[in-house]
């Protein structure tokens, strides 16, 4: 039972409490506790098995080692899972700060294809037109006033 129980003892401690159930049963469990206040509550999961001590004798061990092996999957699996959000979040980030940089580029008229491409585009006219009759109409107000 102990041996099973080594590589999640290698990084937390482990409580382990027996109670006799009724004349032949016994239940055990097994107790895993968290490492820290971040740490993901389901790594300290309960293992628990009700038998005879005869079946326990006999059956412990295997159960052990499969509680075992699925605490360390689940430890891995949570550690690849933070990897991959910590550099979506580094991504987005870059991202973000990529954006603000582009946008608060003021445009210097040196030529560049960018500054042109803007000019183009800008109808002059249109905005003319906008801008008296912005002036000559009242925008229409939604409470009647």
């Amino acid at each position: 039972m102990f041996v099973e129980l080594m590589p999640i003892l290698a990084d937390r401690t482990v409580m382990i409490t027996i109670a006799r159930l009724n004349d032949d049963a016994i239940r055990v469990n097994v107790i895993p506790q968290r490492t820290g206040e971040s740490e993901n509550a389901a790594l300290a999961t309960p293992f628990t098995i009700t038998g005879t001590a005869a079946e326990l004798d006999a059956e412990v061990s295997v159960h052990l080692l499969g509680y075992v092996d699925a605490h360390r999957q689940l430890r891995t699996t949570l550690s690849e899972v933070k990897a991959q959000m910590d550099a979506a979040v580094r991504v987005a980030q870059e991202e973000g700060r990529r954006r603000t940089a582009e946008r608060n580029k003021k445009p210097e008229g040196n030529g560049s294809e960018e500054g042109k491409g803007a000019e183009a585009e800008k109808p002059t006219h249109l905005t003319a037109e906008t801008s008296s009759a912005a002036k000559t109409e009242p925008a229409p107000n939604l409470f009647g006033h």
